[in-house]
């Protein structure tokens, strides 16, 4: 359980850590950006789902995964029980789109990794879902690969982890979708056994 004590320090750092990242040109992503987009969520999230970085849309609206790969997420989310307002707090790998969508270089993500391990200290998050190779790249290791360590249990910056395909994999066959499915599945069997026993999916 997390400490109520805590909570105004933790609010404060979390406002000023906003502020930074909002204001940030560490790389050349700043220089072609419409917005940064730091993360949407429960400051208090129990999960904490990490992607690869802005799209388009996400650039233009500055939120994360508001496409139609965030529009998949969210009724996956929605099939869990889960909400972004209560459950989850959604961020990337970089907070800036990449040029034409590409995957971020590794400077670029090495640039921008401290926000985002700053954020998993601040939101203390239990369960991390890591959306795709490049997310599982940069937080777990080289070493792994989606279509081989997707749907295991790992640990990340201490914490347990689930790589899922990401949604635009999703998008592009929808056959992985029966995978993806069984994967969310455990993550709702871990919040339940975890956080809330009665935690209610229509689903699983």
């Amino acid at each position: 359980m997390k400490d109520s004590l805590f909570e105004p320090d933790r609010e404060s750092d979390f406002d000023q850590l906003k502020e930074k990242v909002l204001s940030c040109s560490r790389c050349d992503l700043s220089h072609t950006r419409n917005n940064v987009i730091f993360g949407e969520g429960n400051r208090d999230a129990a999960i904490m789902i990490i992607g690869e970085g802005p799209g388009r849309d996400e650039d233009l609206q500055g939120r994360p995964f508001v496409g139609k790969s965030g529009q998949l997420l969210d009724r996956i989310l929605e099939a869990c029980g889960f909400t972004r307002q209560k459950h989850v707090f959604i961020s990337n790998i970089v907070k800036c789109r990449p040029p034409d969508n590409r995957v971020p270089t590794p400077a670029e993500a090495e640039m921008c990794m401290p926000w985002l391990l700053n954020q998993i200290e601040l939101i203390d998050p239990g369960i991390i879902i890591l959306l795709g190779s490049t997310a599982l790249k940069f937080m777990a290791g080289s070493d792994y690969r989606i279509t081989r360590d997707r749907g295991q249990w790992i640990s990340c910056q201490g914490r347990l982890t689930m790589p899922v395909y990401h949604p635009a994999a999703l998008l592009r066959d929808p056959s992985l979708k029966r995978d993806t499915w069984e994967d969310f599945k455990k993550i709702v069997w871990k919040y339940r056994e975890t956080y809330d026993q009665k935690h209610h999916s229509a689903h699983v």
